[in-house]
């Protein structure tokens, strides 16, 4: 069996779906690796460091060409026409920005998963690259947000006076909003969390920040995941928390739902409200931004405030990003081999879930709603 590792095309992406290590792992499990060359060179992985691993190089063709196909981000209309009929697709596929990518895979009969659908349970752990990468999110979005504001985060006492922390609000405390919050402390603000899921409590307290309960419904989802809300629910969100919004000097926001939209947390109105040097750094800006005014890929300022909408903050940091990354991807492909070959048990519901494109359809809900919309 044939796997493919071709390089990026994406404007910024640095990172690489497989890593010299992780091909050995493959290799070792009796599968030939084809890298196309210089795939690693932007998160500092050499064409020789694969060809140690055991691995082949090649050219974009042939590594597309392959019975599986690694990559990180969505294929292009392009590559999607050089992948094999009947061929596996491993990458994020992100259905709420890539209804026409998802369309075309299942016209050329892909077996395509996203890595963002993977199901939050025990055993998958080790292929939940949603995680793995929001943690290096939420990591670098305190960073950024440390880098626009015009002020200390920790409290300092010195001979000219005290000066006080920065009052940190972190929306949303899955794996990037607890990594924010733990980097937010570790610079010395003062920390305060929100969740729809009041069963994170206990975490947000653990890493020292305090949690905001609001008088509302919980709304845990399947899987771990929070649910998508209604209006009236972020309507009464939205009213309740806003004086906390104002009152901080940055804030974070994480809120997603995979395979949609990402919910309004953080309103035009609510930006008015806070002061001129304040900074809102938005996780969620790849999916429509949990604030009303961010701007994918864009920093702006609104009336003083920093409004950072920078766009995969995981591959700023590509080293690290492609390790994890590679360990969830070459994880989740050996879960679909059996012997040195490909072979799909639908009856697992970690493949059941994880799996957008099949045999000429989108068996995937989520995906298939998308898809039906754009078509509308």
């Amino acid at each position: 069996m044939k796997v493919g590792v071709p390089k990026e095309t994406l404007a910024g992406e640095r990172r690489v779906a497989l890593v010299p290590e992780a091909a050995r792992g493959l290799v070792k499990a009796n599968l030939q690796v084809a890298v196309e060359a210089g795939a690693g060179a932007s998160a500092f992985f050499s064409d020789a460091a694969y060809i140690d691993a055991g691995a082949t190089l090649t050219d974009a063709a042939t590594a597309l060409g392959g019975d599986a196909v690694l990559k990180v981000q969505p294929p292009t209309p392009d590559e999607v026409g050089r992948l094999r009929e009947g061929a596996v697709l491993i990458s994020f596929l992100q259905p709420a920005t890539s209804a026409d990518v998802i369309a075309a895979l299942a016209k050329r009969k892909v077996s395509a998963f996203s890595l963002d659908l993977v199901p939050r349970i025990s055993r998958a752990q080790s292929m939940d690259a949603l995680s793995s990468q929001a943690g290096i999110a939420g990591y670098k979005a305190v960073l950024l947000a440390a880098n626009h504001l015009p002020k200390f985060f920790p409290l300092l006492m010195t001979a000219a006076g005290t000066v006080a922390p920065a009052r940190v609000l972190v929306m949303g405390a899955g794996v990037a909003g607890l990594q924010a919050i733990a980097t937010a402390r570790r610079l010395g603000a003062v920390v305060e969390a929100y969740d729809v899921r009041p069963a994170v409590k206990d975490e947000v307290h653990s890493l020292g920040a305090t949690f905001l309960e609001l008088p509302l419904e919980a709304q845990e989802g399947a899987g771990g995941y929070a649910r998508e809300q209604s209006e009236d629910f972020l309507r009464r969100q939205r009213e309740l928390i806003g004086d906390r919004v104002a009152a901080s000097d940055v804030v974070i926001t994480t809120a997603a739902i995979p395979g949609r939209k990402a919910p309004i947390l953080v309103t035009a109105d609510m930006v008015r409200r806070m002061r001129a040097g304040s900074v809102i750094v938005d996780l969620a800006a790849e999916t429509g931004g949990n604030c009303e005014l961010t701007e994918a890929g864009k920093i702006i300022q609104v009336g003083g405030v920093t409004i950072d909408g920078t766009r995969n903050l995981p591959s700023t940091m590509p080293v690290h990003a492609s390790q994890l990354y590679s360990k969830n991807v070459s994880t989740l492909l050996l879960l679909l081999v059996k012997d040195g070959a490909l072979k799909l048990d639908f009856n697992d519901e970690v493949v059941k879930g994880a799996c957008v494109t099949h045999d000429g359809a989108i068996v995937n809900a989520r995906a298939k709603e998308m898809v039906e919309a754009t078509s509308r």
